[in-house]
C-alpha cells in the first residue's frame, strides 16, 4: 500500500509527501529491527535463566560429591593410620580390626559427574547465557580440573591396594566388601557421608582364617612402606580438596555444603 502511494506521489511530483512516506518506511524498518532485537534478547534472557537454574542444580550435586570425597579420603586416611600403627607394633588392635583397617585403606571413591548442562552450553557456544560470573567460573573450574581423576587414579593404582588384593584370600575380601565396605548414601544427604567408610563392623569368620591373612600381610616386607605411601596419598588428596579455596568456597555458596570440620 505504501509502495503504491509512493509511486503515485512520484508521478505527481509531490515531494513533500514522498519525504513523509520515506520517513514512515525508515521508522517502520528501525522499529521492526528493534522489536526483533528485543524479542531475541528476551528469548536469550529466558534461556539463560533456564540454563542457570539447571547449572545451579548440577553444581549442587557436584558440591555434595566434593564434600563426600573429602569425608571419604578422611576415612581412608584414618584407617591407614590405624593399620600402620598395628604393623609398627604401636597398637594392640585385633587381627580382624587390622584387616578391616587395611582393607579400607585400599578403597577409593568414584562418582559420575553432573555435567550435562555445562557440556551442552559449551558444545552450543551458549555458555555466555550464564550471566552470573560465580556460577560460570565455578562450573568451568569444577568440570575442567584434573584433580578428581588424579585422586581416583592414585587410589585405584596404589601399590598397597595391589599387595592387599594379591595376598588376602578372595573369600575374606568378599566378606570385607559386604560387611565393611562403604555405606551407600543418597546424593545430597550430607549427614550420611560422615564415616560412610569408617564405622564399626565385624567379619564373622573364624579367628584362624583371620590370623593367617593378617600374618601374610605382616610377613610381606613391602606392606608397611606401601601403606605409608597410601597414607601420604590420602593426605595429599585432602590437601588438594580443602586448599582449593576459591573453588571450595564457591561450591559451598552454590551448593550449601558445610566446611570440613563444621
Amino acid at each position: 500500500m505504501i509502495l503504491r502511494r509512493v509511486i503515485k506521489h512520484l508521478r505527481d511530483q509531490e515531494w513533500t509527501a514522498i519525504s513523509i512516506d520515506f520517513i514512515i518506511v525508515v521508522v517502520g524498518v528501525v522499529v521492526g529491527i528493534q522489536v526483533s532485537n528485543w524479542n531475541s534478547d528476551l528469548q536469550a534472557q529466558r534461556r539463560g535463566q533456564v540454563f542457570s537454574a539447571k547449572l545451579t542444580q548440577d553444581l549442587g550435586i557436584e558440591a555434595w560429591s566434593y564434600q563426600f570425597l573429602i569425608e571419604y579420603n578422611d576415612d581412608v586416611l584414618h584407617n591407614a593410620e590405624r593399620a600402620i600403627e598395628y604393623l609398627s607394633g604401636d597398637s594392640d588392635i585385633s587381627d580382624e580390626q587390622f584387616l578391616i583397617n587395611a582393607y579400607r585403606a585400599t578403597r577409593y571413591s568414584y562418582s559420575d559427574r553432573a555435567r550435562e548442562t555445562y557440556d551442552e552450553l559449551i558444545s552450543t557456544g551458549e555458555i555466555g547465557l550464564i550471566s552470573e560470573s560465580i556460577l560460570r567460573e565455578t562450573a568451568s573450574s569444577i568440570y575442567n580440573t584434573p584433580m578428581f581423576d588424579l585422586i581416583t587414579d592414585t587410589g585405584k593404582d596404589s601399590e598397597f591396594r595391589r599387595i592387599f588384593r594379591g595376598n588376602v584370600p578372595t573369600q575374606i575380601q568378599r566378606v570385607l566388601l559386604n560387611e565393611c565396605g562403604e555405606i551407600t548414601v543418597d546424593t545430597g544427604d550430607y549427614d550420611a557421608i560422615v564415616d560412610a567408610l569408617d564405622y564399626k563392623c565385624s567379619l564373622g569368620i573364624s579367628e584362624s582364617v583371620i590370623k593367617e591373612a593378617a600374618s601374610t600381610l605382616r610377613a610381606n616386607v613391602a606392606t608397611l612402606p606401601a601403606l605409608r605411601v597410601r597414607l601420604a596419598d590420602a593426605e595429599t588428596a585432602l590437601d588438594l580438596l580443602t586448599q582449593s579455596q576459591p573453588l571450595y568456597n564457591n561450591l559451598r555458596e552454590i551448593g550449601g555444603f558445610p566446611r570440613r570440620g563444621n
